[in-house]
């Protein structure tokens, strides 16, 4: 884990797609989107239901990596509004676990703008922690140090002839945008204007790999 700095803090990227703060240890993840796979079985298309489970088991593991105090959850945790009356008595009793360990914050999102049945843990359309803004979708207009989701960024790029793609992070010098958490989420392309115009600045591509940090400047 290679620590980065940002707005005078040291922040890690992990692998895993979470972004660590080791002087709060605090957790923050984005867009786990729990119970997909049985908002669109509800629509008629069939998905193995066991994305809210992977994404738990791989929430739970880094947790206990990293000792984490504090989780927050930068929105659209759910995929839709009724997401948590939907999880199986394994994914209650896990995301139970979890909350009963840490401090469990909740920012709502375009997906859960309402929290039915949470169980448990704060509820806060956004929050201003030691100077970084916690949102789930990027303002351009506001100039403050900001951490959020919602566009689910990934890197494209061609790797000896082959396209690779990788979630990534994106950084511009006043706001981080993290990837998409969820096991059963897609991504937009980290070029795409929609990431550009919510940086409201240059940005960069951060792909955490082993020991290092890798970085691709994104064009203006």
């Amino acid at each position: 884990m290679v620590p980065f700095s940002f707005a005078g803090h040291n922040l890690i990227a992990l692998q895993e797609g979470a972004l660590f703060w080791p002087a709060r240890k605090a957790l923050l993840v984005a867009d786990l989107h729990l119970e997909k796979a049985s908002s669109f079985a509800r629509a008629g298309q069939m998905l193995p239901p066991y994305d809210s489970i992977a994404t738990l088991t791989d929430l739970t593991a880094l947790a206990t990596a990293t000792d984490a105090r504090e989780i927050w959850c930068l929105g659209d945790s759910f995929h839709d509004v009724t997401g948590g009356e939907r999880l199986t008595e394994g994914a209650r009793e896990m995301l139970a676990g979890l909350m009963a360990r840490t401090r469990w914050i909740w920012i709502t999102g375009n997906h859960d703008p309402v929290h039915a049945e949470r169980r448990g843990g704060e509820i806060l359309a956004e929050a201003m922690v030691d100077g970084l803004l916690l949102r789930h979708e990027a303002d351009p207009a506001d100039q403050r140090p900001e951490l959020s989701g919602h566009f689910h960024p990934r890197l494209r790029i061609r790797v000896r002839g082959r396209l690779v793609s990788r979630r990534c992070f994106v950084a511009s010098h006043r706001k981080i945008v993290l990837p998409a958490f969820g096991a059963l989420t897609g991504g937009l392309d980290a070029t795409h204007s929609a990431i550009a115009r919510a940086l409201g600045d240059r940005g960069e591509a951060l792909v955490p790999v082993e020991n290092r940090l890798l970085r691709f400047p994104l064009a203006a």
